[in-house]
């Protein structure tokens, strides 16, 4: 670490900092993908899109010649 700190010319308690600082970072990232994997698990499936499809199709019907 006393290596890194010289080379970087700061301190090893610097280092530290930074390193804790991009673990937190990465464990935010991580949770935003999590959150939004979880958000595309709930897309309807085939049978749902079949259903909304069918159901489009009945209420174009039913109001075509109303408007």
């Amino acid at each position: 670490m006393g290596d890194l700190a010289h080379e970087l010319n700061t301190s090893r308690s610097r280092i530290f900092s930074l390193a804790a600082a991009e673990f937190v970072q990465r464990h935010k990232n991580l949770k935003l993908l999590e959150a939004i994997n979880a958000a595309y698990d709930d897309l309807p499936d085939e049978k749902e899109l079949s259903l909304n499809y069918m159901m489009r199709s009945r209420h174009l019907k039913m109001v075509k010649d109303q408007w």
